[in-house]
């Protein structure tokens, strides 16, 4: 396996974090109800613990998330928008990316990994939902 999304990087790591963030923005507003209303509460715990938390923990996790599409983005039929490729195949998509997250999660400050930990287990259906806007933002780079 090669990873064919890792050359992204080289140009383009710190606006690929930035636009990352902004999904992670974005589906964290969409939330509603009580596990919307944990999902808000462990974001904020983050932001709060180390304001602009998520971007610099994107852009470090980056190389990670890329190697982890890298076959998505190999096995994406001619015409596919990269977002209805990620969605059709959500669940493995999905454990990829948060194989990256839990590995992170071992290493963070007790705060920033007890938000992870509340949260953990709805988190492989909120990345469902963003896999479209994630497939937006690697397309937007990959040109």
């Amino acid at each position: 396996m090669t990873a064919t999304l890792l050359p992204l990087l080289d140009a383009n790591r710190e606006a690929m974090a930035s636009d990352f963030a902004d999904v992670i923005d974005a589906e964290v507003k969409k939330q509603s109800g009580l596990s919307g209303a944990a999902i808000k509460t462990a974001y904020s715990a983050a932001q709060k613990f180390k304001p602009g938390v998520v971007q610099v923990a994107t852009s470090k996790m980056l190389p990670d998330f890329l190697d982890a599409l890298s076959p998505f983005w190999d096995s994406k039929p001619a015409g596919t928008p990269f977002g209805e490729h990620l969605a059709a195949n959500g669940d493995q998509v999905a454990e990829a990316l948060l194989a990256v997250t839990d590995g992170q999660a071992d290493g963070a400050p007790a705060v920033l990994a007890k938000a992870y930990k509340s949260i953990r287990g709805k988190a492989k259906g909120y990345v469902i939902d963003a896999l479209v806007p994630v497939g937006g933002v690697v397309e937007k780079y990959a040109g």
